[in-house]
């Protein structure tokens, strides 16, 4: 029950942060950028019988699991001890994270039939430093849930002593 939310933090968390860098990211550069408008597009022309918030819902829920999807194998390496959920480990794994993100749109954006006209180099380039956002914030994430998991045992065990 605790890694559920633990995911879930992380997940919500990283993809929140992340989604308004890209926003930013979109405003500063002139570009749009943005993740779950991306996913909302391609859906929409794979499915042309989707009207305009069926596209943005599809686009927001796809965003969002793939989040979910990448914050199970954080909380996985956190847990397991096989990675610190440091700032440091964070920041190259979300740069690895990054990497496979682009692998992925890649891919994506050359097997669909229509893709968007748009500067794929520089949507390519702005995935690296969001999944970086992405992971630096769902380690934030995963600390709360887990520090708040801690003080909880620990006051669970002074309770219990006290009464025993």
């Amino acid at each position: 029950m605790m890694k559920a939310k633990e995911v879930l933090t992380a997940g919500i968390t990283g993809t929140t942060f992340m989604t308004l860098f890209s926003y930013l990211v979109s405003v500063a550069d002139s570009e749009n950028f943005s993740e779950p408008e991306r996913l909302g597009q391609l859906a929409g022309r794979l499915l042309p019988k989707l009207n305009e918030q069926q596209r943005e819902a599809l686009g927001w829920l796809g965003h969002y699991k793939v989040g979910l999807l990448f914050a199970v194998v954080y909380v996985e390496l956190w847990r397991s001890g096989k990675l610190k959920p440091d700032f440091i480990n964070n920041l190259w794994l979300g740069g690895l994270s990054g990497l496979i993100a682009v692998a992925v749109w890649k891919a994506t954006f050359k097997m669909h039939p229509l893709p968007p006209a748009l500067n794929f180099n520089k949507y390519y380039l702005q995935l690296v430093p969001a999944h970086v956002v992405f992971a630096v914030f769902a380690g934030i994430g995963y600390h709360i849930i887990h520090n708040n998991r801690q003080q909880h045992n620990a006051l669970k065990k002074e309770n219990h002593a006290a009464t025993h």
